[in-house]
């Protein structure tokens, strides 16, 4: 896997320190590292690159920049990485294309996590962002909280978890960090509305992720 990647940001102490957490992966090819929306235009014309993780609220830069991005080159993956996102910035980054979104100040292995997801063609959203999401489903009555709206990456962690994974475990199977794993935990016992891992292992026999048969209790075990 060879993911090409182009970062832009206006700050030079960002760009270098996202492509130092970058290069941190194999997986990774950082192609450019732009500082303003000319710049990023230029390189995505000459790279097609297939990541490009922005902060469309920096200077230099835009909403108008993300829609420029899929117009040259609409096979490109858009991460949104800023401070602190608003609802609004949210919805309307959603609306312009962006995949997946994190922040700034995300572990710099759930950054690496967010383009390796992002690449494999997966939404990614570190927690807080999740939870920005999640006020606008309250808001929204079209939008509900069920479990259909679980990720395919969320059920893949409820099919291991009721498995008896732990999260370490899981972290290693899904190739995705212990922090990225417990976000995951997390939201999807909120979206299930349940309260433990009981909760968890119910739903996914009562949706055939697993068979009752799996699981062998002892007589101790209640």
């Amino acid at each position: 896997m060879n993911i090409s990647i182009i970062i832009a940001d206006g700050s030079d102490i960002v760009r270098t320190g996202l492509r130092q957490i970058l290069q941190q992966s194999k997986s990774i090819n950082i192609a450019s590292s732009v500082s303003n929306d000319n710049e990023l235009q230029k390189a995505i014309t000459n790279d097609k690159p297939n990541i490009v993780l922005i902060d469309y609220t920096s200077k230099d830069f835009n909403l108008d920049s993300i829609t420029k991005i899929k117009q040259t080159s609409p096979h490109t993956r858009i991460i949104g990485i800023t401070h602190c996102p608003t609802k609004s910035d949210v919805n309307e980054v959603l609306k312009k294309g962006i995949i997946s979104h994190i922040k700034k100040d995300c572990p710099a292995q759930e950054i690496i996590d967010s383009v390796i997801e992002t690449y494999n063609n997966k939404h990614f959203f570190c927690g807080e962002v999740l939870e920005v999401l999640k006020e606008n489903k309250k808001e929204n009555n079209s939008l509900t909280c069920s479990p259909s709206s679980l990720s395919d990456r969320e059920m893949d962690v409820v099919k291991l978890i009721s498995e008896g994974y732990t999260n370490a475990q899981i972290a290693v199977v899904l190739h995705i960090s212990n922090h990225t794993v417990n976000t995951h935990r997390k939201n999807i016992m909120r979206k299930l509305g349940v309260g433990n891992t009981a909760g968890i292992v119910i739903f996914a026999v009562k949706t055939n992720l697993v068979s009752p048969d799996k699981f062998e209790f002892s007589p101790n075990e209640k």
